[in-house]
C-alpha cells in the first residue's frame, strides 16, 4: 500500500468517526398503557381522600403507582391491571397504543398527552366505584422530552418535529417526533409498544435524533 492510499484510509476513518461523535442520540422509555386520574374521579374509583401510593419515580415529577384500574371498551372487553400515574391531574386521561384501542372496540386518536377534547369514550372501574368517561381515551403521539439546556445547546424549539433514526433488521426513521422542553425533563424519547415491537426498540435503546 503506498503512502497516498495510506492517507486516505486514515482520512476516511477519522471523518467517520468525528461523524458519528456529532450524532445526537436519545434514550428510549417504551410506555406501556395507562392512566391519569382526576381527584374527582380518584374519589369515585378508590374513595374519598384516597392517595396514590408511588411505586417508582419517572421523569418531570411524575410517578408509577401501586394502584390499577380496569378499563372497559366499547365491545364490553377489558383490560384488567392498567397503572395509573400520578400525581393527580386537572382532567382524567387513559393513554392506550392502537392496538389496544382496536381490542377494546374505540376508536382513540393519536394524540399529544392533554388533547382529550373529542377523544374516545371509556369506562374506569376501580374497587369502590366506577366511571364513564365521554371523552379521555388516546393514543399517544411519540415525543422526544428535553430540558431547556439541552433544547438551547443542540437549537430545539418546543413542539418541533424531527426524525429518529432506528438500526438493525427491522430499523428505518420514525418521523413526526415532536419535541417537547421543560424545566423538569431529561432527555428522553417516549414511544409506545406497538412502536417498540414493530422495530425491535427496547428500554434503554440509543436512537439518532435526525432534524
Amino acid at each position: 500500500m503506498d503512502k497516498d492510499e495510506l492517507v486516505k484510509i486514515i482520512t476516511k476513518m477519522v471523518k467517520e468517526t468525528v461523524a458519528a461523535n456529532d450524532k445526537l442520540l436519545v434514550k428510549v422509555g417504551v410506555s406501556g398503557r395507562h392512566v391519569h386520574l382526576s381527584r374527582e374521579h380518584m374519589d369515585i374509583l378508590f374513595g374519598k381522600g384516597a392517595l396514590l401510593t408511588k411505586k417508582k419515580d419517572l421523569m418531570g415529577g411524575q410517578f408509577a403507582a401501586e394502584e390499577c384500574v380496569t378499563i372497559l371498551g366499547g365491545k364490553l372487553s377489558s383490560m384488567e391491571g392498567v397503572r395509573i400515574l400520578g400525581p393527580l391531574r386537572k382532567e382524567s386521561q387513559v393513554e392506550l397504543s392502537k392496538t389496544d384501542s382496536i381490542k377494546l372496540g374505540l376508536k382513540a386518536p393519536t394524540r399529544e398527552s392533554g388533547q382529550i377534547k373529542d377523544s374516545a369514550p371509556i369506562t374506569l372501574v376501580g374497587p369502590k366505584g366506577a366511571i364513564a368517561l365521554i371523552e379521555g381515551c388516546i393514543v399517544a403521539k411519540r415525543h422526544i422530552h428535553m430540558s431547556v439546556e439541552d433544547a438551547k445547546k443542540y437549537s430545539f424549539e418546543n413542539n418541533q418535529i424531527v426524525g429518529v433514526k432506528v438500526t438493525g433488521e427491522r430499523g428505518g426513521l420514525l418521523g413526526n417526533v415532536q419535541i417537547r422542553i421543560d424545566p423538569t425533563y431529561s432527555l428522553e424519547m417516549h414511544i409506545d409498544t406497538d412502536e417498540a415491537n414493530a422495530m425491535e426498540i427496547k428500554c434503554g435503546s440509543l436512537l439518532e435524533i435526525v432534524k
